[in-house]
């Protein structure tokens, strides 16, 4: 079989071609890079909204009597308070205190938690956390990917835009909250969440229910400057907001100290798996930390390149995650893994571009944050 054949495709490929995406091939599906520029799909979700195809997302259910004890022992973060229509951010661990993904933990009942997780780790996180359920008593564990769409709606007009599909008060969602509701008569779940560093919500629906939602959008949303957005844009909105893309900034080789995602580790609520390497880590520091950069000279340091610790030195001291040039604010950004000593904001380093070194510094992440309604 050829690859085109491999790859799966979403409730809303039909919708991507008619809309004239460009199609490619990510995490084993066919998906929309961008349909006009990524450039114009990113200011429109900085400035109006855009609306994105998530559905290759993966949504994996933990259930039974002992849900939260599992769910508590295969992450990094606590979700012993959390409440019914609470999401937390966290990392599916492995023993030596590595991510086997990055996802989020959704309460569903006192008993059931629905976790996000992305779309290439999809068999992989269900193979592992099954494994790890065998033999459990009150836990089970369910693949619920292929029988879920998923539309995000991201960017300032997203309220107005997803509230005139339904009569569920979205003002009353919280950050991190979600609720049930119907949208365009459509049952769903509408989660305020996100990936682009904007507001806006996530709409978890049957598959079938999708393209009639997606049409229904768009028309709403096209006269607000609402447009469909693809992978291209998803991927500058959320390094511009300092957000980790599993397989660039985290992945199997790197702990949640090294990212600087300290605040999803909570090693006082109990043992989990990687415990022992994350409070170490905590305690004593790690050699390498994950920062922000922004470029002084020309050029954008891309996925791969070498950092150096001067610009003619031989050796390199670290890589490139993620690099591109943010629309937003007009210049060159990028994450790297650096040593420590050189991991303060204020840091001259040196990015080799195609051979040359080229300078760049240290600086807080994010790189973008929206400003907040008062």
């Amino acid at each position: 079989m050829t690859e085109s054949q491999l790859l799966k495709r979403t409730p809303l490929y039909d919708e991507h071609v008619a809309a004239g995406g460009k199609i490619v091939p990510f995490a084993g599906f066919e998906m929309p890079v961008q349909y006009t520029s990524i450039g114009d799909e990113h200011t429109a979700v900085r400035t109006h909204a855009g609306l994105f195809d998530v559905s290759h997302m993966g949504e994996i259910t933990i259930r039974g009597s002992r849900a939260l004890e599992f769910v508590q022992r295969i992450s990094c973060n606590d979700h012993s308070k959390m409440v019914v229509g609470r999401a937390q951010y966290t990392g599916l661990m492995y023993p030596q205190g590595t991510f086997v993904d990055d996802l989020l933990v959704h309460r569903m009942t006192d008993d059931e938690y629905l976790l996000v997780v992305n779309a290439a780790n999809v068999d992989k996180d269900f193979a592992y956390i099954r494994e790890l359920a065998e033999g459990e008593d009150g836990v089970e564990v369910i693949n619920r990917s292929d029988e879920t769409a998923q539309i995000a709606v991201q960017g300032p007009v997203a309220l107005e835009v997803v509230q005139a599909m339904t009569e569920t008060d979205l003002s009353q969602i919280r950050y991190y909250r979600f609720t049930w509701g119907d949208v365009l008569g459509r049952a769903a779940i509408i989660a305020r969440t996100g990936y682009t560093g904007e507001d806006g919500f996530e709409l978890y629906l049957a598959p079938e229910d999708a393209p009639p939602v997606w049409r229904a959008l768009l028309e709403e949303g096209g006269p607000k400057g609402l447009i469909p957005a693809g992978l291209g844009a998803r991927d500058t909105l959320r390094l511009e907001a300092g957000m980790c893309l599993y397989g660039n900034d985290i992945d199997g080789t790197t702990t949640p100290i090294e990212a600087g995602l300290e605040w999803i580790v909570k090693v006082e609520k109990g043992d989990f798996i990687g415990r022992d390497v994350i409070e170490r880590q905590l305690q004593e520091g790690t050699e390498r930390r994950l920062v922000g950069f922004e470029m002084v000279d020309r050029g954008i340091g891309r996925h791969g390149y070498p950092v150096l610790a001067a610009e003619n030195a031989a050796d390199e001291v670290g890589e490139v995650t993620s690099g591109t040039h943010s629309p937003t604010l007009g210049k060159a950004v990028g994450m790297a893994y650096v040593p420590a000593e050189l991991s303060a904001p204020g840091t001259e380093i040196w990015i080799s571009i195609r051979g040359s070194g080229r300078r760049a510094r240290v600086v807080e992440l994010p790189f973008y944050s929206r400003k907040k309604k008062s």
